[in-house]
């Protein structure tokens, strides 16, 4: 039987260029969250108690049946062909996605662990870690990079809980108000209030969230961890020996996990597991420095199956 897996190439190169198409998606997709209230893509108008979907109102047919226009029929129907079965194709479809490859949404998608990285990175330069609960391992304290940390969890809180609001309320009035300091008494308290919260979040919480917090995140890793054949980061344990001598000191894969997770471990211990890659491209730089092939790679199909039954014989 021949065996399914995903080429990972050694040189840093094939690395880096996945990391770009990841950045480059995540980019785009955090415009596309940004921007979809403002297009009419997605969002729930309360004061007309309206759904937008790709530009046009989301009707099913309930206001046609009291008005006696629509009957008991036509309405089941619409019920069924506009809501309940494009929803139960959406969760399928996300969840196969989910149980083939793993969190790829929240690792190439998800606009909330873009903030995750960005915001390591931040915290990173300005304190030499990645968590503020973590001890330090990297570069002096930097004042610069604190206050732009600071700044950046204070702006991107304010925009969380603004755009949270135009998925609510029409976007153009709530920029309107915004921008002439005249939001009305409910949208004040709601901004200030979501404000304070995602603030907080991204602080303290950033991935903590996302390992235990995120409801879409936990399904996901629900699925994967249901499929031996899914795709899972292998390590290469005959050669364990060789990552004594990582670079930097302190062991490189662990370090760029954005999710603080120890990519080495079982499968069952990488539960929250984003399929972001950098572990693999962390581990490429470091033994490619020393002139070793990389102990970490993507395996998938008949691979990852071998790799799970040896995690087993080792547990």
């Amino acid at each position: 039987m021949r065996c399914s897996t995903i080429d990972v190439a050694p040189s840093t190169l094939t690395h880096t260029a996945r990391q770009r198409r990841r950045r480059a998606l995540q980019a785009a997709f955090f415009a596309f969250f940004l921007l979809a209230p403002a297009l009419n893509i997605l969002r729930l108008d309360l004061h007309e108690a309206q759904l937008w979907v790709l530009g046009q109102r989301w009707t099913l047919g309930i206001a046609a049946f009291r008005a006696g226009t629509l009957d008991s029929t036509g309405v089941t129907l619409s019920i069924l062909l506009k809501a309940i079965l494009p929803a139960l194709l959406l969760i399928a479809g996300f969840l196969f996605v989910a149980w083939r490859w793993g969190r790829l949404y929240c690792g190439w998608l998800c606009p909330h662990f873009s903030l995750v990285e960005l915001l390591n990175e931040a915290l990173w330069r300005a304190t030499g870690r990645r968590s503020l609960w973590e001890a330090r391992s990297g570069p002096q304290r930097s004042r610069r990079w604190t206050a732009l940390f600071l700044a950046a969890v204070l702006g991107f809180g304010l925009l969380w809980a603004v755009t949270l609001l135009t998925y609510l309320l029409p976007p153009r009035e709530i920029w309107a108000n915004l921008a002439s300091a005249s939001l009305t008494p409910n949208q004040a308290r709601f901004v200030f209030i979501a404000w304070g919260l995602f603030s907080a979040e991204l602080l303290l919480a950033r991935h903590l969230f996302c390992r235990f917090g995120c409801a879409v995140g936990f399904f996901q890793s629900l699925a994967w961890m249901a499929n031996p054949k899914a795709l899972v980061i292998s390590f290469a344990r005959e050669r364990a020996a060789s990552c004594k001598g990582c670079i930097p000191q302190v062991d490189a894969c662990e370090a760029a996990c954005p999710m603080r997770l120890r990519p080495r471990q079982i499968k069952r211990l990488m539960f929250s597991c984003v399929q972001c890659g950098q572990c693999l491209q962390a581990c490429s730089d470091s033994h490619g420095a020393r002139g070793s092939p990389p102990s970490l790679q993507w395996q998938i199909g008949i691979a990852a199956v071998r790799e799970t039954l040896r995690q087993h014989r080792r547990t």
